[in-house]
């Protein structure tokens, strides 16, 4: 795809599912969506502010609409099978369908396995893996009605080196999950709804990040925008026959015909930090 294809595609009139829209790339991806006069469901658990992270459903909500979309706030627990279930039928009831679903919503635990409560285990299984299936097997009998139906979920390449597992075996094989679905989702329907992942190259400065590193880790960050640019090419192609891809943000983007990344950077100039799962 070229630069100048890039630019024209839009997302306009679409309605985008989005899991875990009230802050980070989620939001970004909503917002991103927005510009183009996109419709958006935002599905997440926060309704009133938090302590420690940013907004609520309601002022993504608000940050939607004054980027010229239409918003539709739901409180959801995404591990809560009749919660997803009401969010589809208003979501449909509000919009008339679902274009895209994005299943962005994910728990982190860095943690060895002696030192994973059950608690934390289950909490991460259940929204990465579960919540991902939960909320695809929900929206695909709608996606298969729309005219270019998307799943983009936000999981990395299966990466089997043992690395990867070694540290932090509970959150990796819940990511993997996630990625999973990828794999056989895009497989069972083929021709009919494209199922991608997309990944980020270097560490996004996001709430979890900050709570993970502080100040020191969010300077070797590239900002959300990088990744809500990327899923917005992988949306705006056509879905039934772009799927089955683990996409990674930098890689997609250029072939996309983008040249200036520095743009993507917290703090220009500084040595970026790369994410997990990529060698």
């Amino acid at each position: 795809m070229t630069q100048e294809s890039t630019s024209q595609a839009s997302l306009a009139g679409k309605t985008l599912f989005i899991s875990g829209a009230s802050r980070g790339i989620g939001l970004a991806i909503a917002v991103r969506a927005a510009r183009d006069g996109a419709n958006i469901v935002i599905v997440a658990k926060t309704t009133e502010p938090h302590p420690k992270l940013p907004g609520t459903i309601y002022t993504a909500a608000q940050e939607v609409e004054a980027a010229g979309g239409k918003a539709l706030a739901l409180a959801v627990d995404i591990r809560e099978e009749a919660q997803v279930l009401d969010a589809v039928a208003k979501a449909v009831e509000t919009f008339g369908g679902i274009d895209i679903l994005v299943n962005n919503a994910s728990a982190i635990s860095l943690t060895g396995t002696l030192a994973t409560p059950m608690k934390r285990y289950d909490l991460m299984h259940q929204i990465n893996t579960r919540g991902t299936y939960l909320c695809s097997q929900a929206c695909l009998p709608h996606l298969k009605r729309a005219k270019n139906p998307h799943i983009l979920n936000l999981s990395p390449p299966l990466n089997m080196a043992p690395h990867w597992f070694k540290n932090h075996v509970a959150y990796t094989m819940a990511k993997y999950g996630m990625s999973m679905c990828v794999l056989g989702m895009a497989a069972e329907f083929e021709g009919e709804v494209g199922v991608n992942a997309l990944w980020p190259r270097t560490a996004i400065a996001t709430s979890a990040i900050n709570m993970i590193g502080g100040p020191a880790m969010m300077a070797g960050c590239r900002t959300v925008d990088i990744m809500s640019d990327a899923a917005h090419v992988i949306l705006t192609r056509d879905g039934r026959s772009c799927s089955g891809n683990f996409f990674i943000d930098e890689e997609l983007l250029r072939g996309a015909g983008v040249t200036d990344f520095e743009k993507y950077a917290v703090t220009p100039g500084a040595t970026l930090i790369p994410d997990f799962f990529l060698d």
